[in-house]
C-alpha cells in the first residue's frame, strides 16, 4: 500500500478493519432509495406486485446475527478467545465483524431502496396497484433498518476489549 502524496498515511488506511459508520450507511441508504424511486416511477408498470414475505429473510438474517452476536460477547467477555480449540478463534471472530459489515450494508441499500420504492407508492395513492403494494414496501424498508441495527450490534460485539490504561498499572511495572 503506498502513502498519500504528503508522505503521511491517514489512520483509516492503516489496513485495519474499522466500526462502520452510520453516516455512510445513510449515504448508501439515500443512494439506493434514490435509484429504486427512478427505476420504479418510469418501470412501474413492468413490475410484478410486490410479494412482502420476500423481506421475511432480513429479519430472519437480522435474528441470526444478534444470535451469534450474544454468543461471540459472551465468549470475548469470558477471555473465551484465543487459539486453544476449547476457544472462539480470532480470525472467526474477525470474519464475523465482516460478516457483520456486510449485512449492515445490505441493510442500508435494503431500507433505502423500500423506501424509495414506498416513496414512490405514496405519490400514487390513486392507483389500486400502488395501494396493494405498500404493505410490502414498508415491511421491506423496516426489515432493512432492523438488519442495520442487528449488524451495528454484531460488530460492537466483535470488539476486543479496552487495553489497560496507564492509571491501572502498578508503578512497579515500570522501572525509574
Amino acid at each position: 500500500m503506498t502513502a498519500p502524496r504528503g508522505g503521511q498515511q491517514s489512520p483509516e488506511d492503516d489496513g485495519r478493519l474499522h466500526v462502520t459508520r452510520v453516516r455512510d450507511l445513510i449515504a448508501i441508504a439515500v443512494v439506493a432509495g434514490l435509484a429504486l424511486w427512478i427505476l420504479i416511477r418510469y418501470n412501474y408498470g413492468e413490475f410484478p406486485s410486490l410479494p412482502w414475505p420476500a423481506s421475511v429473510v432480513l429479519y430472519l438474517l437480522a435474528a441470526i446475527e444478534v444470535g451469534i452476536g450474544f454468543y461471540v460477547r459472551s465468549r470475548v467477555s469470558d477471555q473465551g478467545v484465543g487459539p486453544a480449540l476449547s476457544q472462539l478463534h480470532p480470525i472467526t471472530v474477525a470474519r464475523t465483524m465482516v460478516l457483520g459489515k456486510a449485512s449492515a450494508i445490505l441493510g442500508a441499500v435494503a431500507a433505502g431502496g423500500w423506501t424509495g420504492v414506498l416513496i414512490f407508492l405514496l405519490d400514487n395513492g390513486l392507483l389500486d396497484a400502488a395501494r396493494a403494494d405498500r404493505p410490502a414496501a414498508i415491511v421491506g424498508a423496516a426489515g432493512g433498518v432492523v438488519l442495520v441495527v442487528a449488524s451495528l450490534w454484531l460488530e460492537f460485539c466483535c470488539r476486543a476489549p479496552d487495553d489497560p490504561t496507564d492509571d491501572a498499572q502498578t508503578p512497579d511495572a515500570y522501572p525509574a
